[in-house]
């Protein structure tokens, strides 16, 4: 087994793409075949799976996101941190923290078109923690 936590940079609203960084855990792990799993270690952004050839794919899910549920609406009562911390809260819920993808030929067995992406809910987010776990 494998199993190597990183950080990602401070970054504002939106999907960063960070594919790169997992292939990379899984080429460290040098497992044939097996699973991925990741774990983001926060409640304020998420993972997804998505299309990785055309951007306006990101800009349409954050828009869509954004209407589903807004900033500063006032049906929330936790605004400690500011009228994006509910809501980030929402949108994290309504994707995921964690998330499998098999390993297959030492690869990321990701589809042609899929890329791994780190989705910031927050306005400006802090750094964000991923443990990738890679087992046989």
């Amino acid at each position: 087994m494998f199993q190597k936590t990183i950080a990602f940079p401070a970054s504002r609203r939106g999907l960063s793409d960070i594919t790169a960084a997992v292939e990379e855990m899984v080429r460290a792990a040098a497992v044939g075949q097996g699973i991925c799993h990741l774990f983001l270690h926060h409640t304020s952004a998420s993972l997804i799976i998505q299309e990785n050839a055309d951007p306006d794919v990101k800009r349409d899910l954050d828009a869509f996101f954004l209407r589903l549920v807004p900033d500063g609406d006032p049906i929330f009562r936790h605004t400690a941190e500011g009228p994006d911390d509910m809501p980030a809260h929402i949108r994290s819920v309504l994707t995921a923290n964690c998330l499998s993808i098999p390993v297959i030929s030492g690869e990321l067995g990701l589809g042609t078109w899929q890329g791994v992406y780190l989705w910031e809910h927050r306005l400006r987010g802090s750094s964000r923690r991923l443990t990738v776990t890679v087992c046989p």
